[in-house]
């Protein structure tokens, strides 16, 4: 059994979920990789100067066992989150300690800890099996997957899956992950693949999507409203982009934060008019590596109120961290609100905390996103009221270059790989939808 008769079977109109079923499986797969006896090779560099074309491998790999609750996903395709770059560099440390940690947990998790770490935290694809104790999907379910890996054993995450003690981040810090030809995940991680979708348009959204929806949307992140002001940082990249489109679908403001008039463009082509574009404006809020410049946050916050008619922020939607963290602690209203899923350009963050406790403003930090928020998020997806920000697609043998892309800031948007489809535009179910929403679908593909 070869991974082209699985393709064959996917790409032909009347195959069943018996006729899947009876596939067999191959005994090894394709699957890029990073090496444990390599965790060493960037040592002594700046980040910026770490390759992951050099650390990211294409191996033929073995197939895992199938365990209770989860399922076997023959990957049509996937894409490239940040997470990912952070695995192919070894940074803030190595994702092989995660997998170690994980193998100790259990003797099926004993799996996860190999001399190598498939990665890949979003795929879209067809369940080829199920473990025991699955009910709700079944060989060829077409699916997309989110990230969240829980084992639910705690009464801890039993309120929010995210605060499970065993909360992991499937492709990351467990192994078998997306960015392969077939991806082990658990059954809870799947969701119904939107049908107006080709594979890799329907793998975009995943990571980012669902982060998003809960810094923002979620009572369990800021609770947006109509009529809020959401400054939105990065507003065209991976995480903003989505931010921007829940901005608007929700009746917010976003007052997006891009660092070019190309990025601006983009926004405005979302629907957004409230624009900062910050090195044109020249914002510097660190006046060295130790001191920031409170001028510059004022001069921010006024320039923010120019586009507002007045009004300060209620909600800021924080990623890059160090850098803006007290700027954004400075201009949010008073009893506003700053979520922070990230901290891109530093995790030590400074802000002045008497414009924090003294005007009642809270910082929530948010992470990934529980089933139920992956749920409602892809649903949105399915709808068509928020799409995929995909920009460009590459081939699995390709996928150091779209790391090595996405590690230095040279994409928008998020960037696709293909796994098992052979080209780009496969996997369509519902044309007559997709007509209607074309020009947002291709929307970052048009820059």
């Amino acid at each position: 059994m070869t991974v082209k008769d699985i393709l064959d079977a996917i790409q032909s109109s009347d195959s069943t979920a018996a006729d899947f079923a009876a596939l067999p499986l191959p005994e090894s797969y394709r699957a890029i990789t990073v090496h444990k006896d390599e965790t060493e090779m960037f040592a002594g560099l700046e980040t910026r100067d770490k390759d992951p074309r050099k650390s990211i491998h294409l191996d033929e790999v073995p197939l895992p066992e199938l365990g209770p609750g989860e399922a076997l996903v023959a990957v049509m395709a996937s894409s490239v989150n940040y997470n990912s770059v952070w695995t192919s560099i070894f940074e803030p440390l190595s994702t092989f300690g995660f997998l170690e940690r994980y193998g100790r947990t259990n003797e099926l998790a004993k799996r996860h800890d190999l001399p190598y770490h498939i990665i890949g935290s979003d795929l879209a694809g067809v369940v080829l099996r199920t473990g025991p104790g699955v009910n709700a999907w079944r060989p060829g379910d077409e699916v997309v997957a989110h990230c969240l890996s829980v084992e639910l054993e705690s009464s801890d995450g039993h309120n929010d899956t995210m605060l499970d003690p065993e909360q992991r981040i499937w492709g990351f810090e467990t192994n078998f992950g997306g960015l392969a030809e077939i991806a082990l995940v658990k059954s809870n991680q799947l969701m119904p693949k939107p049908a107006h979708l080709s594979w890799e348009e329907a793998a975009a959204p995943g990571l980012v999507n669902s982060t998003a929806y809960r810094q923002l949307v979620s009572r369990n992140g800021a609770g947006m409203k109509q009529g809020d002001n959401v400054l939105i940082w990065g507003a065209s990249g991976g995480l903003g982009s989505y931010a921007t489109q829940f901005a608007l679908a929700g009746g917010a403001t976003p007052i997006c934060v891009v660092s070019s008039p190309q990025k601006a463009d983009i926004c405005r082509s979302m629907g957004a008019e409230a624009i900062i574009d910050r090195n044109a404006e020249g914002y510097k809020f660190w006046k060295d590596e130790q001191t920031q410049d409170p001028k510059e946050w004022k001069r921010f916050g006024k320039r923010i109120r120019e586009l507002t008619g007045g009004e300060d922020i209620d909600i800021v939607f924080e990623h890059p961290g160090r850098e803006t963290f007290g700027a954004s602690v400075f201009v949010t209203r008073k009893g506003g609100t700053i979520t922070t899923c990230a901290s891109t350009s530093g995790y030590m963050h400074e802000y002045d905390n008497r414009y924090l406790w003294m005007s009642l403003k809270r910082i929530i930090g948010s992470h990934f996103a529980n089933y139920r928020e992956a749920w409602e998020a892809n649903r949105l997806i399915a709808k068509g009221k928020i799409h995929p920000t995909l920009s460009k697609v590459y081939s699995l043998e390709d996928t150091g270059q779209a790391a090595y892309d996405v590690h230095r800031n040279l994409h928008q948007g998020k960037v696709g790989v293909l796994c098992m489809a052979p080209e780009e535009g496969l996997g369509v179910r519902d044309e007559e939808m997709r007509a209607q929403h074309i020009d947002a679908i291709n929307r970052f593909r048009n820059i």
